[in-house]
């Protein structure tokens, strides 16, 4: 490990909880939401949804009545639950389909109007929940969970700063490990190994199916110019067709842009950052396009108030790259372009709301994006910059601690 890397001892046991006044007022707002959508209850399964409500992510099921306390149902673990959750009602299961009995005795009957979460819940699971709760309306209640997701606590602001700090220092410690001749693979494995120690949860959580979540993303030189699978600018190699993504075999060379963009998450909340890497000098051409990416980066947070849409900055960032003279490179190769530049993050990786085209959703103070102006140049390099931003009344604010600059080690 190079000098100056301290070496520092974290807690045996995990100490993390989630404070009972947090999800005292998440419960509120979801039965406020639920009697505006005329619902008389949510079902919830997926996992990040439940632990938004509960506070616990044990194998269980959360339900919220419009009106009453929320009961969850755990089938394992429930002293682990029990221990985790401030919910009050916590009810030991050995099977789902003990839920109607139960819900019959305390409420007298199950609900005839019921939210689901149908972005994620497999038809099957679908099929034996409407049938298992029989109710005579379902509704998706997935678009109101991530809306009120969307707004980020004091409380939660203060556990993405803290997931900004492990990442600041895992960054810091990517600029003193870097060496040339050292595989993508290698360079990922030892930066996740060092943000692992300090407490990151190896796994990022996404929502979308056939979706995968992993923190090392590193691109050198041609990998950054390659696209693929990824709704990215761009994809990289990957470990093998098995795995088309990310780091790759590849060895990093000396005076070639090297992409990082690393995903952190600590105690569940999630941070998505990149920054450019040089060896020995970073080539002029590839240097521009940096700069420009920043300016870019700095000239949209500035401009991210409430009452702006995600649709209005992402035609800032297509203009202002455009007068930049890099239109032809901007968030993908020709033919290989994505259609956003930022989107919202927490619980999840990827989260409402989104700077993107056709999104009119206006921004609201205290949600957190990440914007990521990158430009691609097909089988030469990538070059561009993500962080954190709050929304402020003042603009956006970073969160993100680690320098906006390119790294030349």
């Amino acid at each position: 490990m190079p000098e100056g890397i301290e070496n520092e001892d974290l807690p045996e046991e995990p100490s993390f909880r989630v404070p009972a006044v947090e999800i005292e007022d998440r419960l509120a707002r979801l039965q406020q939401a639920l009697g505006a959508e005329e619902l008389e209850a949510a079902f919830l399964v997926q996992t990040v949804d439940r632990f938004y409500f509960t506070g616990t992510a044990q194998d269980a099921f959360l339900f919220a009545p419009a009106q009453g306390p929320a009961l969850l149902f755990v089938r394992r673990h429930v002293p682990r639950a029990r221990e985790e959750s401030p919910l009050a009602e916590i009810v030991p299961i050995e099977s789902v389909r003990r839920i109607p009995e139960l819900l019959k005795k305390r409420f007298g009957r199950l609900p005839a109007r019921l939210g689901l979460e149908l972005d994620v819940l497999p038809v099957n699971d679908f099929r034996f929940f409407r049938d298992l709760l029989a109710p005579q309306d379902i509704r998706d209640i997935s678009p109101c969970i991530l809306r009120l997701r969307s707004r980020k606590s004091a409380w939660e602001i203060a556990q993405l700063e803290a997931t900004a700090e492990m990442s600041r220092r895992t960054f810091e410690f990517m600029r003193r490990f870097l060496a040339p001749g050292m595989t993508e693979m290698e360079f990922a494995a030892q930066a996740e190994a060092f943000s692992r120690r300090r407490g990151h949860a190896g796994v990022l959580r996404v929502r979308g199916f056939n979706a995968l979540g992993y923190p090392g993303h590193v691109l050198s030189g041609p990998n950054g110019g390659r696209p693929g699978l990824l709704d990215a600018p761009a994809t990289g190699s990957g470990t093998s067709c098995a795995f088309p993504a990310g780091a790759g075999p590849r060895r990093i060379r000396p005076h070639e842009p090297v992409l990082v963009d690393f995903g952190s998450v600590k105690n569940g909340y999630h941070l998505d950052e990149a920054r450019m890497f040089a060896v020995g000098g970073m080539p002029e051409e590839a240097m521009a396009a940096c700069r420009a990416a920043i300016a870019l980066h700095d000239r949209l947070i500035a401009a991210a108030r409430p009452g702006v849409t995600g649709a209005a900055l992402f035609e800032q960032a297509v203009t202002f790259a455009a007068a930049l003279g890099y239109e032809e490179s901007f968030l993908g190769p020709p033919g290989h372009k994505v259609r956003f530049v930022g989107h919202g993050i927490g619980l999840e990786l990827v989260e409402p709301p989104f700077l993107a085209r056709g999104h009119e959703t206006p921004l609201e103070e205290d949600m957190v994006l990440a914007l990521e102006p990158k430009f691609v140049f097909a089988g030469r390099f990538a070059a561009g910059v993500e962080s954190v931003f709050r929304v402020t009344p003042e603009g956006g604010r970073l969160l993100s601690r680690v320098p906006v600059e390119v790294f030349v080690c």
